[in-house]
């Protein structure tokens, strides 16, 4: 289906036609005129299928079609769980939205909370926010919820991962209770139907893919090798087939920067991109990723949902995740909106049982390829020093709260203060003690 079916107004499809885009997804195709009708929508679909444009733009169409506010309140708000995705989401915003007069900002963790404040007191109409720094604003009363008209829960499973729910209940409390609300998430789970009992009225549910499905086009295989030989193996591939755009996943920050120290010791320029680097420097290096100044782009699970880069050729999970969901939305940054790519897995002795649990997930056996030179032998496996652990999902509020409390570092959102946090003051006697 094309975009003009969809009866989007003018000034939209030149923004569409400027962005190169000409016809929808499926998730685009069920979900806009839906959101047009003023419905409230659960959408499920895999990674890669056009789900920011799929409410952006009839976001974008509903507000403009009404009059202005004098005072501008604003009038949608999208909530998303990591900065990352946040950034994007908002750039959707500006380039959909290039010829209409309506106002957007974006405010997350990491950044000042100032000049965000006085970007809210000059204005909006939409805010894409992720949960703990809207929850500073709201408590410091620099933005107010009260005109809120569309609620967007953008990749609402991750957020259910993470821990927001109680971010998620404090929001909902500060908005009107006369609105439309949209749930878009990258699986469809039970989880997820239990959050849209309480929150969407009447919703139509819209389901693209089968839950937990890969996207088609990406062909996924498993190299078994020694653990000690994995940076040794990465490095030959990239070598040997000239890639020069490879998201590589780590299961840890200190791994991820150990392992940009040893690609550089080969020659190939890599970043990282985790929880421990500031807002800059991870901004910086998924602008020199996509540009093409670096490689490798190592990244921990905080980039597994809500990195959009066009035409991603290749995904490495150097390390398994522990937790099989975590598989799916790690591989699906390629093969994204019909395009083809390649996921490959380098998996040693301790991570067979990862690799078990992610092809009962996908119901099938992955292939396994052997390089020359690297062939997996039991005899050369060192001994690990500390064993995996497979992760448990948190299935209680209560435990919600511990993981979300443990994972904010990690996952690139912060908790919400209200006022910076100070150090206690160091008195004689504390010191005495020492």
């Amino acid at each position: 289906m094309s975009f003009e079916d969809l009866g989007l107004q003018d000034r939209l499809m030149r923004a569409i036609d400027a962005q190169g885009y000409t016809k929808t997804t499926p998730i685009q195709a069920k979900t806009i005129p839906l959101i047009l009708e003023g419905r409230d929508v659960l959408a499920g679909a895999q990674t890669g299928t056009g789900k920011t444009a799929a409410f952006t733009l009839p976001l974008l169409q509903l507000l403009s079609e009404a009059p202005l506010q004098k005072r501008r309140l604003p009038r949608a708000l999208i909530i998303t769980p990591t900065r990352e995705l946040a950034a994007q989401i908002g750039e959707s915003v500006a380039n959909y939205g290039e010829f209409l007069s309506l106002r957007h900002t974006v405010v997350f963790g990491g950044v000042g909370f100032n000049p965000q404040a006085d970007l809210l007191r000059r204005g909006i109409d939409i805010l894409v926010a992720t949960p703990g720094r809207l929850l500073d604003h709201a408590g410091q009363r620099t933005v107010d919820l009260s005109q809120v008209e569309i609620l967007v829960l953008d990749e609402a499973d991750r957020m259910l991962d993470m821990g927001f729910i109680h971010d998620i209940r404090k929001v909902l409390a500060l908005l009107p209770k006369q609105r439309q609300n949209l749930l878009f998430s990258a699986t469809y789970s039970d989880d997820i139907k239990r959050l849209a009992d309480g929150l969407l009225n009447n919703p139509i549910s819209v389901e693209v893919a089968r839950r937990n499905t890969t996207a088609e086009k990406v062909n996924q295989t498993v190299h078994l090798v020694n653990r000690g030989r994995k940076r040794e193996l990465l490095s030959h591939l990239i070598n040997l087939g000239d890639w020069q755009q490879v998201l590589v996943f780590m299961r840890t920050k200190h791994g991820a920067n150990r392992l940009v120290e040893q690609l550089a010791r080969d020659d190939i320029s890599s970043a990282a991109i985790h929880g421990n680097k500031s807002q800059g420097a991870r901004t910086a290096a998924l602008a020199n990723f996509k540009s093409g100044k670096v490689r490798v782009l190592v990244a921990t699970d905080i980039a597994a949902r809500g990195l959009d880069i066009d035409r991603l050729p290749h995904v490495v999970n150097y390390e398994l995740p522990n937790v099989p969901e975590d598989y799916v939305h790690r591989i699906g940054r390629t093969g994204r909106a019909g395009e083809e790519g390649d996921a490959l897995s380098l998996v040693s002795s301790e991570e067979f049982k990862f690799l078990r649990d992610i092809e009962r997930l996908l119901k099938r056996k992955l292939p396994r390829i052997s390089v020359l030179g690297f062939e997996f032998s039991e005899k050369e496996e060192p001994p690990l020093k500390q064993p995996y652990r497979q992760a448990k999902r948190p299935n209680n509020d209560r435990n919600h709260h511990q993981s979300r409390t443990q994972q904010r570092g990690a996952n690139g959102e912060d908790k919400p203060t209200g006022q910076p946090r100070r150090r206690p003051r160091r008195t004689k006697s504390s010191a005495a003690t020492r």
